[in-house]
């Protein structure tokens, strides 16, 4: 690892532990056997992405995301991070009996099944 790699990775590693994770906003529908969950993330790679599943009265979804690079910059306006995402949402009754998830061009699409949760599931998109 280069020097100004290690400066990098170093800059992401406490950008992350000190920051709190970004909300982002969320589109929930209803489709056919699923709710559909889209939510807008920027500037990460689906490795970066976790989906949990918790069951629950009511079940849960949690998206998040890891911070993927916090190059150290002197910026003149700085509103956002390159991830450190996350957002929780309950899900209504019926909903859990499984979860998939892909992330493309910046937007990650969650399909939460119809059934009953039956115990923490947590996948990483496709």
């Amino acid at each position: 690892m280069t020097a100004t790699n290690a400066h990098v990775a170093e800059a992401t590693a406490t950008t992350e532990a000190e920051m709190r994770p970004q909300s982002i906003p969320v589109n929930l529908y209803e489709a056919t056997g699923a709710l559909v969950l889209v939510a807008p993330m920027p500037a990460v790679t689906h490795d970066d992405v976790c989906v949990d599943l918790c069951p629950g009265d009511p079940a849960s979804l949690r998206v998040w995301a890891h911070v993927r690079s916090a190059a150290p910059r002197e910026y003149l306006l700085h509103e956002w991070e390159y991830g450190g995402y996350e957002r929780q949402i309950e899900l209504p009754a019926g909903y859990g009996g499984g979860v998939e998830a892909s992330l493309k061009n910046g937007q990650l699409v969650v399909r939460v099944l119809h059934g009953e949760c039956a115990g923490p599931t947590r996948i990483t998109p496709t």
